[in-house]
């Protein structure tokens, strides 16, 4: 019983167990259908709404769309019609230029046309003058009886003549006119130059004598078995001439700087008694010391004389070397001293800078102090010196001109080219040996003689002038001018000499006959 009591319990409580878990499903899925119901309701009004939204948006987008498109269209039709309206006026520009090419085109070949028939005429007109000139020429050959060739000649000599004729006259003219104006300037200027310009000349030659007490000191000087005379020779680079002349001692060398320190040595050693190669080298030192001492001082001195500051030292030691250098017996010293006071007058004359021309002046014969130890002429070394001491363009520049080496193109090389020649020509200012002075006489009638239609020429005046006999058959009256002026150039480029040598011409033509 019990059993089935127990067995009756649980088959209840299943029931039961199964009744609740029925029920509790239909009452959850009364529960799920309501949920899903309210959510469906939930999902549908969302829809709606949605699709109100979106119909909403639709509609706006599409009015935005609707209203851009307008947009467009208008400023499209706008564009059109602006480049309608510049097609428009491109064509009418276009239509107006191909007109206006066809009128030219027509103008130009109306002008061909008209070019055409002129060229026509003018090769016509061209075949008839050739045809008249032929015949011309043809006429005045047979009646002036010469070809064209002939009469050419005839008139390039007839000419020749006229022109030679008018520039000789006209050279004379010039000459003449620039002459009356030239001298009288150059008189005043000159005179005053040299009447305010007082410069002491010394003409000293190329050996220098040493005077002795006696005849006895020869020997001396000499020494044993020469010894002396050598050691003498050797440290000074002198020649001693020892002769018959009495009491006295020639002293021979090419640099005068070396001769003057001997002149000292001598007569120093001479003065003291004591002559021995010892003695002798001891006072060789001393004199060259009191010879630099001497040359700075003349240096110094040609530059307070001179008014001229800022010289290099180099400088002053060279312009005092010019003490004992001499040329055509010129002392270079004083003749560099006298250019540079002429050079000074000169250029305040003619208002020029007054202290670069005394500067050129006093330095135009700087290479002088040295050209007997570099090679070269002294104009050449002149002007390395200059540009080595840092001298200004225009000192270096009046330096290689003022022998006519480069031409002058500064009015301060043309006034010292002028202050050297009127210190150089002056009377007295120079002297030249017999020798030099006949070579120069001969040099100068050699040349005159080597033009056509000379036929003698002499020189005269001490070589200032040179008078040239033509032959008359050869050289004209006009031609006289001309040859003159050739020959003066000549002389000018290939001879130097100081001063200005006048070139005198004569032509004579004698006719005789005998009356019988």
């Amino acid at each position: 019983m019990e059993l089935m009591h127990i067995v009756l319990v649980l088959v209840v409580a299943v029931v039961f167990a199964v009744i609740g878990m029925v029920v509790g499903v239909i009452y959850r899925k009364r529960v799920s259908e309501r949920e899903i119901s309210s959510a469906e309701d939930e999902a549908k009004r969302i829809i709606n709404e949605s699709i109100k939204s979106a119909e909403s948006k639709k509609r706006e987008a599409l009015v935005e769309a609707k209203e851009e498109i307008h947009r467009n269209r208008v400023e499209y039709e706008r564009e059109v019609k602006d480049r309608r309206a510049e097609l428009t006026k491109q064509e009418n520009r276009l239509q107006q230029k191909e007109e206006n090419l066809e009128r030219k085109i027509e103008s130009l070949e109306k002008k061909h046309d008209n070019l055409a028939q002129k060229q026509t005429e003018v090769d016509r007109k061209l075949d008839e003058v050739s045809q008249i000139k032929t015949e011309q020429l043809q006429k005045m050959e047979k009646i002036s009886g010469y070809t064209v060739d002939e009469a050419k000649q005839h008139l390039i000599s007839t000419l020749q003549s006229e022109v030679t004729h008018e520039l000789a006259a006209t050279l004379k003219s010039l000459e003449a006119q620039f002459k009356d104006e030239a001298d009288q300037k150059a008189r005043e200027y000159i005179s005053l130059a040299i009447q305010r310009c007082a410069a002491d000349h010394v003409a000293e030659a190329a050996v220098s004598v040493v005077p002795l007490p006696s005849d006895e000191m020869k020997g001396r000087i000499i020494g044993r078995e020469g010894r002396n005379i050598r050691t003498i020779e050797t440290l000074t680079g002198v020649d001693l001439i020892i002769d018959d002349t009495p009491e006295a001692i020639t002293l021979s060398s090419f640099d005068p700087v070396r001769r003057e320190v001997a002149r000292i040595t001598l007569e120093k050693l001479i003065l003291d008694g004591r002559i021995h190669p010892a003695r002798i080298e001891e006072t060789i030192v001393k004199a060259r010391r009191e010879v630099d001492a001497i040359i700075k001082s003349e240096g110094e001195r040609a530059t307070f004389e001179t008014g001229i500051h800022g010289l290099h030292p180099e400088v002053i030691k060279l312009l005092g070397r010019q003490k004992y250098r001499t040329s055509y017996g010129q002392n270079v010293l004083n003749h560099s001293i006298e250019v540079s006071h002429l050079a000074g007058l000169l250029a305040a004359e003619l208002g020029a800078d007054v202290a670069t021309a005394k500067r050129a002046g006093l330095l135009h014969d700087l290479g002088k102090s040295i050209d007997h130890e570099v090679e070269g002429s002294h104009v050449t070394i002149g002007v390395e010196l200059a540009k080595k001491y840092k001298e200004s363009p225009d000192v270096i520049h009046a330096i290689e001109a003022h022998h006519g080496d480069v031409e002058a193109t500064t009015i301060v090389a043309c006034i010292v080219q002028a202050a050297d020649t009127i210190s150089a020509a002056r009377p007295g200012a120079r002297r030249e040996n017999i020798e030099s002075y006949i070579k120069r006489l001969e040099k100068l009638e050699e040349l005159t003689n080597s033009f056509n239609g000379v036929e003698s020429s002499f020189a005269i005046q001490a070589g200032r002038e040179v008078r040239v006999i033509v032959k008359p058959e050869e050289i004209t009256e006009d031609q006289m001018v001309l040859l003159a002026r050739d020959i003066a150039r000549k002389i000018e480029s290939e001879l130097k000499y100081p001063g200005q040598i006048k070139v005198h011409l004569l032509r004579e033509t004698k006719a005789i006959e005998y009356a019988k």
